[in-house]
């Protein structure tokens, strides 16, 4: 008789759970499988995104990796085709992990808190005192009055230039001869 029921075998099962306990008791063969690494740190230098902007390279199948299109990971040797995808890969677990690196980050202590919060409030105060020194209005509205009054002395120079050479040009025109006999000395003097 077929009975399409599946049957568990009870000894087997018995054996696993036995087998659990025994691995659970024993921490130092657990210890021995994990690897140890080291708290997230930040980068000490910068990523070269640029380098390779607008740049033409001829790739062929028969390229290593490193001199293919796109961006190469020498840590995974991987390449990946843009910045964007590149970035995720580099602050990614895999390449993290490959560089010996756990994803956690070391917890702050109250000092090193309080030591980024004074370094901030002198930052901003700095700014400030920048900005304030940025935007003082009487002397940029002195500066502008200035400049403007540079620009008017320009435009009338460039016009008197420009009214004297056509002035030059129309008496080269006019026969001094012929002025003369006909009574002017010149037109528009």
């Amino acid at each position: 008789m077929t009975t399409y029921r599946k049957t568990w075998d009870k000894d087997e099962f018995a054996k696993k759970a036995k087998d659990r306990l025994v691995a659970e008791n024993e921490p130092e063969i657990v210890s021995e499988r994990k690897v140890k690494r080291e708290l997230l740190r930040p980068r000490d230098h910068k990523v070269d995104l640029d380098s390779k902007l607008g740049k033409t390279m001829v790739v062929t199948k028969d390229s290593p990796s490193a001199m293919q299109g796109g961006y190469y990971c020498k840590v995974c040797d991987c390449v990946v085709k843009d910045s964007i995808n590149y970035l995720d890969h580099i602050n990614g677990k895999k390449h993290q992990r490959n560089l010996g690196m756990s994803m956690k980050v070391e917890r702050s202590t109250l000092d090193q808190v309080r030591a980024r919060f004074e370094k901030n409030k002198r930052k901003r105060e700095e700014e400030e005192k920048n900005k304030a020194e940025d935007y003082d209005l009487e002397a940029r509205a002195q500066e502008r009055q200035e400049e403007e009054e540079r620009q008017r002395v320009l435009k009338r120079q460039r016009k008197k230039d420009k009214k004297r050479a056509a002035n030059e040009a129309q008496d080269d025109d006019v026969d001094p001869e012929l002025a003369a006999v006909m009574g002017f000395g010149g037109f528009g003097k």
